[in-house]
């Protein structure tokens, strides 16, 4: 029986306030409208960002379906969609390619100014939302919304993949992965012999990493307070782990004493305004590079000595790891399935979707790296 141009009932994790427990609940989702395309969730992953909504850090508006790093097949589509059927296997992104505003027009940009992760709306584009759950409108969250069975996107906001490639694993493309070896490989370009430092080694530090061995750098230095992090660290590249609470003196003047000069590049992988500075006064002082890639914490500010940019230094930050999206996730997966890079270390628990409020346990307490939901 088709389900095209129907309400479907269906299971989702609603968040009705911040800082509670998610709550599955039967919700309906509404059929697509002109340009956009229902999914059939298949594998979702946690990310911190997910986490960033519920404790403010990240402003959104409630009740909301989070997620937003997932794999599906196509359910129906709207009026107008010609790119995607129902059948195929897709990723939703966070990030759209509209391929017609400054960004996308750009070789250089990647932040399609179409996405919603600064207005957060919490909307479709046409200001309305799909989802309802006991007579009230639930938001979306940045155009995705994947902790559900059923999810509306844009069609500017999905990209059509190889149909053989595992939804459990690529589902990483979608963000975690993508975000972390992109600001390696395309925002900060790592170059072979370089040095780098890494803060914060969760999926996305971990892929920074990861990145910057596939760039070949020569000195992978990787920083967390979480010394438990630091084998799987290892495992995927780092030459260096670095633990700030082993040392008295602050963690950049650490680094600059490893290194004798400071790093070539050096990223931010947590969204702490005291690493984002640490970060940027461990690289060296006229040619060092640094990037937050770390969501920043709402309502905070940085303050630091001019000094430390006049001398040379960059500062930058990279979204979603500088890949324009449409055109890149296909391409990653591509090279998924070619076996050029490995997600399988990064995806340490895999979790039937109900069991997702002990997946946040795990990602809060330390004790995964990537948790991946199965519907």
């Amino acid at each position: 029986m088709s389900t095209a141009g129907k309400v479907i009932k269906c299971k989702a994790a609603v968040m009705w306030e911040p800082n509670k427990p998610f709550s599955i609940e039967e919700v309906e989702v509404a059929p697509p409208k002109a340009h956009e395309v229902r999914i059939k969730i298949v594998a979702t992953g946690i990310c911190r960002s997910d986490d960033h909504v519920i404790t403010g850090g990240l402003v959104m508006p409630f009740p909301i379906i989070l997620g937003h790093e997932a794999a599906g097949v196509v359910e129906s589509v709207g009026q107008g969609v010609t790119s995607i059927k129902p059948g195929d296997k897709v990723i939703p992104l966070f990030v759209p390619q509209c391929g017609e505003c400054n960004s996308c027009l750009n070789t250089k940009g990647n932040l399609c100014s179409k996405n919603d992760i600064g207005s957060g709306s919490g909307l479709m584009p046409d200001g309305t939302t799909r989802f309802t759950c006991k007579g009230k409108a639930i938001h979306h969250f940045i155009g995705t919304s994947t902790f559900t069975e059923y999810t509306v996107v844009h069609e500017l906001s999905v990209a059509k993949i190889d149909s053989a490639a595992p939804l459990e694993k690529v589902c990483l493309i979608g963000c975690g992965f993508s975000t972390g070896y992109g600001a390696a490989v395309q925002t900060a370009k790592v170059e072979p012999g370089s040095t780098c430092a890494i803060f914060g080694l969760g999926g996305v530090g971990l892929s920074v990493v990861m990145g910057c061995k596939a760039a070949g750098a020569s000195r992978i230095i990787a920083v967390d307070i979480n010394s438990d992090k630091f084998a799987k660290a290892k495992e995927l590249g780092a030459t260096d782990c670095v633990n700030p609470k082993d040392f008295k003196k602050p963690v950049h003047e650490v680094l600059i004493e490893m290194t004798g000069h400071g790093v070539d590049y050096s990223f931010e992988v947590i969204g702490c305004t005291e690493t984002m500075t640490a970060a940027l006064a461990c690289c060296q002082y006229n040619y060092g590079v640094s990037v937050i890639v770390g969501v920043p914490p709402a309502a905070q500010k940085i303050t630091f000595d001019p000094m430390l940019l006049f001398t040379g230094r960059t500062w930058k930050g990279s979204v979603f790891g500088g890949w324009k999206s449409k055109e890149s996730v296909p391409k990653l997966v591509a090279d998924y399935m070619k076996k050029k890079f490995v997600l399988e270390p990064l995806i340490t628990h895999t979790l039937p979707f109900t069991k997702i409020n002990e997946g946040f346990d795990l990602l809060r307490t330390g004790k995964s790296i990537r948790s991946v939901l199965v519907l």
